[in-house]
Order: structure tokens, then C-alpha cells, then sequence
């Protein structure tokens, strides 16, 4: 099959099916993450921006080249999560300059879109890191150009760049030294590589099955999607007495078994009878197992559907109403702190990523206005951090990401806000924390930015968490389960027990310069472990001043910080 120009048609199979597949292969993308902490979301943070971008290009209804890349461009944009979310972004946007004044693409025209979003790419990051989705971005684009100027056929070129990033992705253990020695390929370039097949797929006409072309949510997925569902508080901009469905209900069948089965399982009839019923209708299913989350005023009618063709093995009912009067009642208290605390703070909006109630708690007590739910493995979009910088009705904004791979996200959403706003490059909650120590309300927003990014380095950041794979990486040898210790970014200790893991991360953390030791106990962490802790911290230095604060943190047990 021959390409020798590209429309609408061509172009929005391209996207649509680059997107099925980042969104199919997210997992696997996660998986190749170096570092075996929970956090590898490189898969997620792609798939979810790509799928913004999607979204833009099906919601657009022109038939020009150059407004269907400009709508994936501004969708990826909105969408970029994470440093791989927003590198993806730019390479796109860089493909949009290049293609705005085209009606339709030659294959010359697509060659230099490639190239042109290889070169905004790189201008986008501060330091380029060879070995990365950068280096596979620029070996395609360089394929395609050349391939280019031998013939006039798209999907030749497409190809040629499609197997230069398979290439390229190949060689990247050969580029990162972390790569070589965990023994894995980049994920960012593994990602666009999966961009690009799917680029190819579309223009050579290649049949996608439709279980490859469509992803159904896993029990875990599902799961992930009801607690986002949940989790966003838009519940807020309606009144108790609009909700039309009041009890969000949840099952769990095991098909086939109880006494009360009398109809065998089919998934559309299933599925059309419980959205007679209800909405906000989510259906898994596989040979053994139907889950189901619906909002409904019948959550009998649910439970007792349900038993017909299984037995129920999880039943979950909540009254929104009652959960919806409660958020009201939070939101309108939180509201009024943030109006007191923005007066206090001379008209500026502060704002600080992170998870978990207590360490919100923490910066809002230290004088931080807007806490943004996000942090390792839910790393927000700069739509998230354009609509909380909105939301705090500032006349200026500091924002702390404290995970630095929401940071080129973070400084995106600055450079599109209509008011001024400083990145704080804080890497870990513990910097951030630190860096509010030195905000003054009084200075300009140029003098803050430069006092808390000067204190930075003054504090020491630990934080233990479990390892999800076997590895090896600076020469220590780290087993699935265990516990690991990161003190700045790098693994220094590892043990199958969570205490000793904590105590023996400290003896790396603690100096004779050493004053303060803070201890922050999350979701898995335990108040009278983090006393322990605090104990033999007390043993390698009397005159040290320890705090324990309860911070609920996911995914790291505990967050230790020294300075």
C-alpha cells in the first residue's frame, strides 16, 4: 500500500490506534521503570496524555492537516502528565509548527514534522539525557528524513522511522548506564516507539484485531478508575438534592456458584439491564468473576440481579447524598481556611503537590493555600495544575511539585497561566516543607522563588518503600518485597524488614552537623514503629530534636527528612 498524502482520514486512524495502543501497553511500558519502587507510571503518564490528545483530534470536525496536529498538540499539552507526558507533548508540539499552514501531509511534509518536534523537544528540557525518548525521537526523524528523499511514499517514511526507534529503543542500555546495569530499555522511548508503530499501522493499512484495538479494564483497573471517579470532589458544584441516583453500589460475583443461579451471563444483557437502573455504569468481566460499579436509588435490585447468576463475593453500598453534604461542609471549610490564609499571605496562592491528609495538613499549616492530590504513581496533568492555580483566584502563584517528575508539567502550566507563577524545583515533600521555611509573604514572587530554591539543599530526604522487582543497581543486589531506602534519589539501603530499613537509611542520612530529624508515617507505616525509629535515631545522636507526624502518604511507609 502507497501513501502519497495524508488527510484527516489517514491521520486521525494514526492517532486513534497510537493511542490504543500506549493505553494497551501501559502496564508493560511501567514495568520497564529502572528504579523498583511502585512508582513506575511512565506508561500511565503516556498512555493518559496521548489519550488527551486523542480526544481533541475526535472532538475536532475540520478536515485541514494543520487544525487536527494543532488540536493533538493542545490536547497532549492539557493532558502532559509527568516528564514523559509532557516530552511526548512537545515532540508534538514541534510536529504541529511544523504541519499548521497544510491542508494535507506529503510524505516530505510528515519527514520534517518528525524532525521539527525532535528539535522543540530537546529545547524543552534543560539538561537532554541521551539514552532516552529523546535520543529515539531524533534516530527516527533522521530515518525518515533520509528515507524521504529517496521516494514520495508516507508509509515508506513512516517505516523507516518506526524501525529506526526500534533501533534506537535497542540501543539505549548502550547510551544510560542505569539501563545497562538494570538490564531494561528506556520506557519513554519504548512509549513513542509504540507511537510510532501504530503511526505505521494506520498508514499502511494494517488490520488491527479488535482485542487489540480495544482495552477492557481489568478488576484492578476498574478499581483505579472508581476511586478517581470518586476522588475528584466536582460533587461540589451541585446541590444534595440534584443527584439523581443516590447510592453508589458495588459487586462482586463469582459466576456460576450459589443457589440461587438461574440464568447464564451474557455481558450485553447484564450490562443494559443494571443501565436501566442507573448510571456511572462500570462492567468487568471474565470466565469467573463479574465486578460492577453503578450509582442507582435500587441497590436491591442490584444485589438480587446479581445472585442470578452468581454468588455474591463483595458487596459495597454508600448513601452519596449523605457523603455529598459532608464534602459540602469540608469544601466550604476549606474554602474559608484558604481565603483566611491567602489574606495572611499578602495576595499570593501557594501551592504544593502531594498525597496524603496529613502532609496536606503540614504545608497548610506552614502557610501553603491549595494542597493539589498528586505525587508518585498519580502524577497530575498540566490541566490539574492550571486548574488549581485558577482555583486559588491569586494575584500570583508558588508552586511546589515535590517530585521532580511533575516538573516540566508544573513549569508548563506556569508558562500558559495568566497570572505569574514561580516553580519552586522542589524533588521531595521534605524539600518542599523545607523551601516554605523561607516564603515571606512581603518579598516579591522573584525574591521567594530564589530564597526557597537557595534551601533546598539544606535538607537531607529519605524515604522508604518496598521494591516491586529484582535488581541490581549501583551494586546492590535487591530482591522483589524487600524494603528499600532512597536517600536523594538514590537507593542506599535494602532489607527484607521495614525498621531496620529505616534505621539503617538514617545512619546514611545523620552527621555530626546534623540537628533536626522529621519522621512522616503514611498509609502503611505505624505510629509506634516510627517510635522505634525515632529511638535509635535518639542512640546515634542524643542532641538530636526528632518529630513524628502521622502523614498518610501512599506508597512510601515512611518519610524521614535530616537537616
Amino acid at each position: 500500500m502507497k501513501v502519497t498524502e495524508i488527510t484527516d482520514s489517514e491521520f486521525r486512524k494514526m492517532v486513534l490506534i497510537s493511542s490504543k495502543k500506549l493505553n494497551k501497553n501501559a502496564e508493560f511500558i511501567n514495568s520497564l521503570n529502572v528504579f523498583p519502587v511502585p512508582d513506575g507510571d511512565t506508561g500511565t503518564n503516556m498512555s493518559l496524555s496521548f489519550a488527551s490528545g486523542a480526544k481533541y483530534v475526535s472532538e475536532s470536525t475540520s478536515s485541514n492537516m494543520g487544525e487536527l496536529t494543532a488540536s493533538l498538540a493542545k490536547g497532549l499539552l492539557m493532558g502532559a502528565r509527568g516528564n514523559s507526558g509532557v516530552i511526548l507533548s512537545q515532540i508534538f508540539r514541534g510536529f504541529y509548527k511544523s504541519t499548521e499552514k497544510k491542508k494535507t501531509l506529503s510524505a516530505s511534509d510528515l519527514a520534517a514534522a518528525l524532525t521539527s518536534g525532535v528539535e522543540t523537544a530537546y529545547k524543552a528540557v534543560m539538561k537532554p539525557t541521551e539514552g532516552t525518548i529523546l535520543t529515539v525521537s531524533r534516530k527516527a526523524a533522521s530515518a525518515a528524513k533520509k528515507e524521504a528523499t529517496k521516494t514520495d511514499d508516507a508509509v515508506a517514511v513512516m517505516k523507516a522511522a518506526y524501525e529506526a526507534a526500534k533501533v534506537a529503543l535497542a540501543e539505549t542500555p548502550e547510551l544510560l548506564p542505569v539501563l545497562k546495569e538494570v538490564g531494561v530499555v528506556d520506557s519513554g522511548g519504548q512509549g513513542l516507539t509504540f507511537v510510532y508503530e501504530g503511526f505505521f499501522d494506520a498508514l499502511s493499512g494494517k488490520k488491527i484485531e479488535e482485542d487489540e484495538e480495544v482495552h477492557q479494564p481489568n478488576v484492578e483497573e476498574m478499581d483505579e478508575m472508581v476511586n478517581a471517579a470518586h476522588h475528584k470532589s466536582v460533587q461540589s458544584q451541585l446541590n444534595t438534592a440534584d443527584i439523581k441516583y443516590g447510592y453508589c453500589t458495588e459487586i462482586m460475583v463469582r459466576l456460576g456458584a450459589g443457589r440461587l443461579v438461574d440464568q447464564k451471563f451474557d455481558y450485553d444483557e447484564f450490562r443494559e439491564y443494571l443501565n436501566g437502573i442507573g448510571d456511572s455504569l462500570l462492567v468487568v468481566a471474565d470466565d469467573e468473576v463479574i465486578k460492577v460499579h453503578v450509582h442507582t436509588e435500587h441497590p436491591g435490585k442490584v444485589l438480587a440481579y446479581g445472585q442470578h447468576f452468581g454468588s455474591l463475593i463483595k458487596v459495597k453500598v454508600d448513601n452519596m447524598r449523605l457523603q455529598h453534604e459532608t464534602i459540602l461542609e469540608h469544601d466550604q471549610e476549606e474554602e474559608k481556611q484558604e481565603q483566611e490564609q491567602e489574606s495572611i499571605n499578602n495576595g499570593y496562592g501557594i501551592i504544593a503537590i502531594a498525597a496524603g491528609s496529613g502532609v496536606g495538613q503540614l504545608f497548610r499549616g506552614l502557610g501553603v493555600t491549595h494542597v493539589l492530590n498528586g505525587g508518585q504513581t498519580m502524577n497530575p496533568s498540566t490541566q490539574d495544575i492550571i486548574e488549581a492555580i485558577k482555583q486559588t483566584r491569586a494575584e500570583k502563584v508558588i508552586l511546589l511539585p515535590n517530585n521532580k517528575n511533575i516538573f516540566l508539567a508544573a513549569q508548563q502550566a506556569a508558562d500558559v497561566a495568566e497570572i505569574p507563577v514561580a516553580v519552586v524545583k522542589s524533588k521531595t515533600i521534605a524539600q518542599g516543607l523545607t523551601a516554605m521555611l523561607a516564603f515571606d509573604p512581603t518579598d516579591s514572587i522573584k525574591q521567594n522563588a530564589e530564597h526557597m530554591t537557595s534551601d533546598l539543599t539544606s535538607v537531607v530526604s529519605g524515604q522508604v518503600t518496598v521494591s516491586v522487582r529484582d535488581t541490581t543497581i549501583d551494586g546492590k543486589d535487591i530482591k522483589k518485597d524487600d524494603y528499600i531506602g532512597i536517600v536523594d534519589g538514590k537507593i542506599k539501603v535494602t532489607n527484607p524488614n521495614r525498621k531496620k530499613t529505616a534505621i539503617m537509611m538514617l545512619k546514611k542520612m545523620i552527621d555530626e552537623d546534623k540537628e533536626i530529624v522529621t519522621i512522616i508515617y503514611g498509609e502503611d507505616g505505624d505510629k509506634q514503629e516510627a517510635e522505634e525509629i525515632q529511638a535509635a535515631a535518639l542512640e546515634m545522636d542524643e542532641d538530636l530534636e526528632v518529630e513524628i507526624h502521622q502523614g498518610d502518604q501512599p506508597v512510601y511507609p515512611y518519610l524521614i527528612s535530616v537537616e
